[in-house]
């Protein structure tokens, strides 16, 4: 799947206040592309700058689309509706943040799967992400996480 402006909230549970990701550039079973503009009612905002939790949790949710893209699509590309998953870091392997983006910036965040372990039950996976503004490094780390299909019935 490659496709332009694709809806994030397709492939992640997360909503308002927490979607720290405005659209996917570009995505496949390898690669994630996202932008994230940040705005000054963003939860993490901290002194006019996008707090490093804000940096790791949009590093987080764009890696983990990746992962989930195999919830949320058949094998034919198209949508399973009702799909209810959770997911978790399991680990953050390293991180290092060189600045914050501002109020006003929009950052483009890339992560590339390293290396992934599919079960019937979840997903594990180990992904390198950098994030920037324009062309300016932000972020960059390896995150490995959890999915699993959520089959608590309430």
């Amino acid at each position: 799947m490659d496709e332009t402006l694709i809806n994030i909230t397709k492939y992640l549970p997360h909503r308002t206040p927490m979607l720290m990701v405005d659209i996917i550039l570009i995505m496949d079973d390898e690669k994630v592309e996202t932008i994230f503009d940040i705005k000054a009612d963003n939860i993490f905002i901290e002194n006019n700058f996008l707090a490093e939790s804000g940096l790791i949790e949009n590093m987080a949710q764009t890696c983990s689309s990746v992962v989930a893209k195999d919830f949320f699509v058949d094998a034919n590309n198209h949508h399973k509706e009702d799909v209810d998953v959770v997911g978790f870091i399991s680990a953050i392997k390293t991180v290092k943040i060189h600045k914050l983006p501002k109020v006003g910036d929009t950052i483009k965040t890339i992560a590339t799967l390293v290396s992934k372990f599919v079960t019937n039950e979840y997903s594990l996976c180990l992904m390198n992400c950098k994030t920037f503004h324009e062309d300016e490094l932000l972020l960059e780390g390896e995150i490995n996480l959890f999915i699993q299909e959520n089959n608590s019935k309430d």
